[in-house]
């Protein structure tokens, strides 16, 4: 992709809410990812976001709550937990910020709308039929479902009185041509949708001014008048770059956008209406809109009416902003609906960022430190035999990431990404660095195996910055790539992390989570409303002590393991053949392979529970457990320890 090249990329301006939930937060991290990979490219990239602040629902709620309706706004865009304060802990890069109240944009909106007037695209009459005022839409009978809004299913009004008109009759061909002979509109569902539902019944005229309230955008020439709210909201993206005022220089530069992410239930505004305007105002087209899905609860969409809203204050504070990024552009394709809930998000944490990612990246830089201290030696070249399809794999990422991105497949760019991190945790099983640092002659082999691995980790970490910018600049510190490690470029190119790169440890990227504790903790903090009084500090509470009767029936025997081996297709299983001073020997699995090899214990003398009530795992018996000591490091990984006896302590002595 050539350097430097443009690129203009929108999310819709939103209306201000007083309650925003994670669906508002959705597209605008898909803008975000979007925006942060064009410029990992090289692009000159615009980000445009902002507020649509006018219409009868504002000035309504404005007069109940007793303030101006400018105040109102004011409140929910800079107040508290508002627009702003939710783009900031979401970690949005948006270059600008446009609300339709800004003074520049207010008169740039009365010239354009004049200009369509005198050009004879807006003409005066009177408006009787159907409005919803939630969604500042006006419908005709045949639209409506069951006599209500067909996008947000809520009560309509009779609307009747004297308005202005845009002809979108006029464009009704032109805009059929555009949706159905190109790729003006994606998803091609979409298509389908507006040609059916809007155009091939007959494209009516459209109502383009109100005289029943007075916040908007007044028609300077028609007192009374203020401007519909789709021409005052659909023309920021073009007033936010200067067109028609002075405040911006940049329209020539970056028009016409290379695409508008924008939600399914607009897609009519930004697919039909839009474009029509844009001809009426002889300007460029816009390369594309994508209408992507909503995020569903409980199989509908995220509304504060219908009480069913998903705090994203909440769910970052308590699972970090990049995963809770991560899990809205991989958990569900980006043009389809998604089902959200915290089971899946938890699932997600633990899966991809907590095992996958989370333990490659802990476990590659702890081997490193452990046998050879902050960095690696010079090595010789690769095992082909052994690293060319790990290799191959890497060097390959980078194009079947960027198809995908270049289609916005957020989804699939990062299962690319994960396949890579998954193939090397496999990497690590086939390799087993903890054998080869027992043996002084593959020194060399051990040393390679886990470059190998940081260059995968740095690779994959380029890739994941569009949607985890602050983790993967924790994991580039972790191994040591300077910021010319970082670049795109980087990414398609192997073996350029210098050997003597400072690797490091660091903090744990994602613990993992107790998913039956969490949701009952998340449903009492859901219960709670956003500006409840800081928990008191509880009373201390007594120990629960058990009794002798208690502990005895705990029944702890020393035991001689005779003989360990893996458990086949389990990585963490070890079966154990145990001498416990009984008839026969006993036969128990433990989940240590992580921190014994199975030649290492055999002939030591352990610490048994024998009473415990036998369960099979992986199709095989075990009866009762091994006693270990576990740690938790303050990096929040843990450390075990087979608790372990003296070789002369006979088998079959119980613990007192």
């Amino acid at each position: 992709m050539p350097e430097n090249k443009k690129f203009y990329i929108t999310t819709p301006i939103y209306y201000p809410s007083d309650k925003l939930h994670i669906g508002h937060a959705y597209c605008t991290v898909a803008t975000d990812a979007m925006a942060r990979y064009k410029r990992l490219t090289g692009c000159d990239v615009m980000f445009l976001t902002g507020t649509d602040e006018h219409g009868q629902k504002i000035e309504d709620k404005a007069k109940a709550a007793g303030v101006t309706p400018q105040q109102y706004v004011d409140n929910i865009v800079d107040g508290p937990r508002g627009v702003r304060d939710l783009w900031k802990l979401m970690n949005i890069s948006n270059d600008r910020f446009i609300r339709t109240t800004d003074d520049y944009h207010v008169a740039a909106i009365q010239k354009i709308f004049k200009a369509m007037y005198d050009k004879g695209d807006i003409y005066k009459g009177t408006y009787k039929g159907k409005y919803c005022k939630d969604c500042e839409a006006f419908w005709t009978e045949t639209q409506l479902v069951d006599g209500k809004c067909p996008d947000c299913g809520r009560p309509v009004q009779d609307a009747e009185e004297e308005a202005y008109f845009f002809r979108l009759s006029k464009y009704a061909e032109r805009i059929q041509h555009l949706l159905e002979d190109t790729d003006f509109l994606e998803p091609r569902s979409r298509v389908h949708e507006m040609v059916n539902n809007f155009i091939k019944p007959g494209l009516e005229d459209l109502c383009v001014s109100r005289t029943s309230f007075k916040w908007g955008v007044p028609v300077d020439f028609d007192p009374g008048h203020v401007v519909y709210v789709w021409i005052d909201a659909l023309f920021n993206y073009t007033t936010a770059l200067g067109f028609m005022n002075d405040k911006y220089h940049d329209f020539d530069k970056y028009w016409p956008a290379d695409v508008h992410f924008v939600g399914k239930e607009i897609v009519r505004f930004h697919s039909i209406i839009w474009p029509a305007m844009l001809m009426s105002m002889d300007m460029p087209l816009p390369k594309k809109v994508f209408g992507h899905g909503w995020l569903l609860l409980d199989g509908g969409k995220m509304s504060k009416s219908k009480g069913n809203v998903v705090d994203p204050y909440l769910l970052a504070e308590r699972y970090g902003v990049d995963a809770l990024r991560y899990f809205l552009l991989r958990e569900f394709p980006f043009g389809t609906d998604g089902n959200f809930s915290n089971e899946a998000l938890i699932g997600r944490i633990n899966t991809d960022l907590a095992n996958d990612l989370g333990n490659l990246v802990s476990r590659t830089t702890a081997m490193v430190g452990k046998y050879f201290g902050d960095h690696l030696p010079a090595v010789e070249a690769a095992d082909p035999a052994m690293d060319d399809e790990l290799i191959t794999m890497a060097k390959g990422l980078r194009d079947a990431y960027e198809g995908h991105m270049e289609g916005y497949a957020f989804q699939n760019a990062l299962m690319e990404v994960f396949k890579l991190i998954g193939r090397a945790n496999k990497y690590i099983d086939e390799n087993k660095p903890w054998l080869l640092a027992k043996d002084e002659s593959q020194k060399n082999r051990l040393a390679q195996v886990l470059y190998n691995l940081l260059e995968c980790v740095r690779i994959s970490a380029v890739l994941l910055t569009p949607f985890m910018p602050d983790t993967c600049g924790k994991i580039f510190g972790q191994i040591g790539a300077g910021e010319e490690l970082r670049s795109w470029e980087s990414a398609k190119t192997w073996g350029l992390l210098p050997m003597d790169a400072a690797v490091n440890k660091g903090e744990n990227l994602f613990p993992r989570i107790d998913m039956e504790k969490e949701l009952k903790e998340l449903e009492e903090l859901e219960k709670k409303p956003v500006e409840a009084e800081a928990p008191k500090a509880e009373e201390p509470k007594e120990p629960e002590y058990i009794t002798i009767d208690d502990f005895n029936k705990v029944k702890f025997v020393t035991a001689k393991i005779l003989a360990c081996e893996a458990v086949p297709k389990s990585s963490k299983l070890l079966r154990f053949t145990l001498d416990c001073g009984e008839a026969f020997p006993r036969q128990i699995l433990s989940g240590i392979h992580e921190y014994y090899e199975p030649e290492e214990l055999v002939g030591k003398t352990v610490v048994a529970c024998t009473n415990l009530k036998p369960r099979k795992m992986m199709g095989i018996m075990s009866n009762g457990m091994l006693i270990s000591a576990v740690k938790e490091e303050p990096d929040g990984s843990e450390k075990l320890h087979l608790i372990m006896l003296d070789d002369k302590v006979p088998a079959g002595y119980g613990l007192c």
